[in-house]
């Protein structure tokens, strides 16, 4: 059902008094109540999360953790918008975005992961990555950007760096973003005509579609011979971008003991039928 379009007059507003009231006149007003009910229900549990996250930061700064979180998927997934929600109310003198350009010819001319190292925490901060060293594993081999050496080079090496990391102390978290075809094609057709959105569209994007195929081969290697125990990939269902937002958030506040995680008001625990490891046993279609 379509929402009507209407405006609360002074009365009504001054009969609000609490939730119920406003869906009442809602109701009234012909709005599809099961769709505001399921919103509110969203932005509560988020700001409960988001509380959560709070402590979790809080911990991690007390105890001088390092902790990498990593975003992937294919274009238009609903990374940028799930780290968004990741990072709303976190302080940002200990936290911060990478999101690394193309790089320079300096750079093509260095150690790939040189300019990703100089991104990893200091201690007692997190760092969410929109995109990582994980371009060269999906998006560079399809798109033409890198030799076939430079691929099969950077496969052999990813493990081991990872495993570096990890034996410094380093905690790895890479979620994939896993979409539909169709409902990648939804946004990126929602994105030629909002306005708003239309900066998100890149050249790579627009090639996206046509190279599905593509796309899901280097994916399906890159899960196969980069998850490990010690930095598993975990694949996160992104058809419905609250689901996915609220699940992911929880998958981190579950991997770790913070101060205070036992006084949460939700649950902090993911659905394993929205968030999972990666399993060579799995077939995916997207």
């Amino acid at each position: 059902m379509a929402m009507s379009k209407f405006t609360f007059t002074n009365e009504q507003l001054e009969d609000i008094h609490s939730k119920q009231d406003l869906l009442k006149i809602l109701h009234n007003h012909g709005v599809d109540l099961d769709a505001i009910r399921s919103k509110m229900q969203y932005e509560e549990d988020l700001q409960h999360l988001q509380i959560e996250l709070l402590k979790l930061q809080n911990w991690i700064l007390k105890h001088r953790k390092r902790v990498v979180v990593v975003f992937e998927g294919r274009d238009a997934a609903g990374k940028g918008g799930a780290i968004r929600r990741f990072k709303r109310y976190l302080n940002p003198r200990s936290t911060r975005l990478v999101a690394l350009g193309k790089p320079t010819e300096r750079e093509r001319g260095q150690w790939y992961f040189r300019r990703h190292v100089k991104e990893l925490p200091n201690p007692g901060e997190i760092v969410f990555f929109d995109r990582s060293w994980y371009n060269r594993a999906v998006v560079e081999p399809v798109m033409g950007f890198c030799t076939k050496e430079e691929y099969d080079e950077f496969m052999r090496q990813v493990p081991e760096f990872e495993h570096m990391l990890f034996e410094n102390g380093v905690h790895i978290i890479k979620f994939w973003f896993s979409i539909s075809r169709d409902e990648q094609e939804r946004r990126f057709n929602s994105r030629k005509v909002d306005p708003l959105k239309q900066w998100k569209l890149s050249p790579v994007d627009l090639k996206a579609q046509g190279l599905w195929a593509e796309f899901t081969y280097f994916k399906e290697e890159m899960f196969s011979k980069t998850h490990t125990s010690f930095a598993p990939w975990i694949i996160v269902k992104a058809n419905d971008k609250r689901e996915s937002r609220l699940e992911s958030i929880r998958y981190l506040l579950s991997r770790f003991e913070y101060d205070g995680r036992d006084k949460a008001t939700t649950v902090i625990h993911p659905d394993p039928n929205a968030v999972e490891r990666f399993h060579r046993s799995m077939l995916y279609d997207h």
